[in-house]
């Protein structure tokens, strides 16, 4: 297990950068707008990290802005940890066998989501390409929110 990112939502992407880069001394490393789902993601990295990250992504905190306004409650600015696995279905049913609910399973052998017991959501990522559809994953709906 390789742990990627954290992703927090933001409502000012200018304030979040002046504080995130300009004050807090963080490094972008990648930007990427998403005009059809209307969002724009940041990633930024500590400065001893930012050369590795560059190629291997990891590890960042992941800003998205979401163009559209929204107001963020319950914990919807923070939006979930990320880790990358060397077999998603290992994985989630390492997690299923140990009592934790996969509120999103992982139907196309590349991304899961589960929740800690504190209800932060994680999603799990498949390394390299994903795994061919596989039961009982494939047709195993979602359950709650994540």
């Amino acid at each position: 297990m390789r742990y990627l990112h954290t992703m927090v939502r933001v409502a000012d992407l200018d304030r979040a950068l002046d504080f995130y880069v300009g004050k807090f001394g963080l490094v972008e490393t990648r930007r990427t707008e998403h005009e059809k789902g209307r969002f724009t993601l940041v990633f930024l990295a500590a400065p001893g990290d930012a050369d590795s990250a560059r190629d291997t992504k990891a590890p960042l905190l992941e800003l998205t802005f979401n163009w559209d306004p929204e107001t963020y409650t319950g914990g919807r600015n923070f939006g979930h940890l990320a880790y990358e696995v060397d077999d998603i279905y290992a994985a989630c049913q390492r997690l299923m066998d140990g009592g934790v609910t996969i509120n999103r399973p992982p139907r196309d052998g590349h991304m899961a989501f589960v929740k800690s017991p504190d209800n932060i959501s994680i999603e799990l990522l498949q390394r390299g390409p994903a795994k061919p559809p596989q039961e009982p994953w494939a047709s195993m709906p979602n359950t709650g929110a994540w």
